[in-house]
């Protein structure tokens, strides 16, 4: 088997404009005729679908906090096998972790021995940028900076002072790209706006790549690329299937799963099946477990409130003994009723005791360290992310919880018989040792 080169997409603070210089990337490549393999470092789902509809393909999720070295370097081999180029963007800035100091793209950049490409800012940016520079690349003698893209530079006079700046530092500037008013992706509350939703993504997109073809040395950046390794031996701790025939809720309100969980589970001889709450579906009628992932149901009140199949469906399963398992919006929608911005409330699955409040918005993110409590088939340390703006009260609760650093917070979830979930988006067991989850 072949193993596509790979490279890190950094930045030294999040708003460089690395996510539309990685898209701009891919899709310029792609023009190329490259098999493009996308790649996301941390816990972002909305970041992965948006490098998925460039790319082509599946993109995953690496998360350096969350997952341990087997397992991070099993799935950029997998993901890159018969490929041509991984390219993985990065997360906030490249030495932005936890609040435990983990988990940054430098730690993945370490892991998987990949070079880095920064996108460096140029906005109101001098001769200074040399330091900048030059302080990352030699931050940390275990990561390489093997080259620059300088964004929204002003002028060619700019652009000529920067690389001329720049030139002691040692670190090749791969490409200046112009300030251009309205290159921008969308936001909302838990991030960038998915690609269905966003209204002219493909002309953003094709605007990026003509950009990175224009201003970017295409042919220096692949050369700059590293050799993906194989896999070690198959060490990888695989989070256990639910269930033998597993019923997974996927729509555009329950868009937010982890690609590796789903391909653990189907690996170990598990049946994944899919269904559509929005389009009023019930789980397939022979599933012994049922997932509802995250989303945003809350953009979908009526549909769901509508979806009387879907309801009764659920309840079959409940009732046939199924166990069923919803993470943040699915957990919000195993409950009695959801209220949404502007106060209206909407009839939910009522399988759960929660009512949720997103009408007035508080916001909750961070990684946990969680401790299941017996009523899910899975270890008992697991690693996971908490990201939401809403709020719900619940019977006995799923986890114990404790923040990145270790410290206690409140159990997570509710549970009632076979039904059970939480605000908790889980992403792998927790690796053995110190960084198992406390309980």
């Amino acid at each position: 088997m072949n193993w596509a080169n790979g490279m890190i997409i950094a930045a030294p603070r999040s708003g460089s404009g690395k996510t539309l210089v990685t898209l701009g990337l891919l899709a310029a490549l792609r023009r190329r005729g490259l098999d493009m393999r996308p790649a996301k470092t941390g816990p972002d789902y909305i970041d992965a679908a948006i490098l998925a509809r460039v790319a082509g393909r599946q993109a995953i999720n690496l998360d350096p906090w969350a997952m341990d070295q087997s397992r991070l370097k099993a799935l950029a081999a997998d993901q890159s096998a018969g490929g041509d180029l991984l390219l993985v963007e990065g997360v906030m800035g490249l030495f932005d972790g936890a609040a435990d100091g983990r988990g940054s793209t430098a730690d993945l950049a370490s892991a998987l021995k990949l070079p880095v490409v920064l996108v460096v800012d140029a906005e109101r940016q001098g001769q200074s940028i040399a330091a900048l520079v030059a302080g990352f690349a030699q931050f940390r003698p275990d990561v390489t900076v093997a080259g620059v893209i300088l964004n929204r530079v002003a002028t060619t006079r700019h652009e000529r002072l920067l690389t001329g700046a720049l030139v002691p530092v040692g670190v090749p500037v791969l490409g200046a790209l112009p300030r251009r008013e309205g290159l921008a992706l969308p936001e909302r509350h838990l991030g960038l706006v998915l690609p269905d939703e966003t209204a002219g993504f493909e002309t953003i997109v094709e605007a990026a790549a003509d950009a990175a073809e224009a201003f970017v040395d295409l042919n220096r950046l692949l050369a700059l690329s590293a050799p993906v390794a194989a896999a070690d031996a198959d060490e990888t701790q695989r989070l256990p299937p639910l269930g033998q025939r597993i019923a997974v809720a996927h729509d555009e309100a329950f868009a937010f799963v982890y690609p590796h969980l789903l391909a653990d589970w189907r690996r170990q001889g598990a049946e994944v099946s899919t269904f559509s709450p929005l389009r009023d579906e019930a789980p397939q009628k022979n599933s012994d477990s049922v997932f509802l992932p995250g989303g945003y149901p809350e953009l979908h009140g009526p549909a769901l409130a509508n979806a009387g199949t879907f309801r009764t469906g659920l309840a079959a399963a409940r009732d046939s003994g199924a166990l069923i398992y919803g993470e943040c919006g699915g957990y919000m929608v195993l409950g009695e009723e959801l209220t949404v911005l502007g106060g209206k409330s909407f009839r939910m699955a009522g399988l759960l005791p929660i009512r949720t409040d997103i009408s007035r918005p508080r916001r909750t993110l961070g990684y946990r360290r969680l401790t299941n409590l017996g009523a899910l088939p899975w270890p008992r340390e697991l690693m996971g992310h908490e990201f939401h703006y809403s709020a719900g009260a619940g019977a006995a609760p799923l986890f114990k919880a404790a923040d990145a650093t270790g410290a206690a917070l409140p159990p997570m979830g509710a549970v009632e018989g076979r039904v059970m979930g939480s605000y908790a988006h889980v992403i792998d067991v927790a690796p053995p040792g110190p960084d198992a989850a406390r309980g």
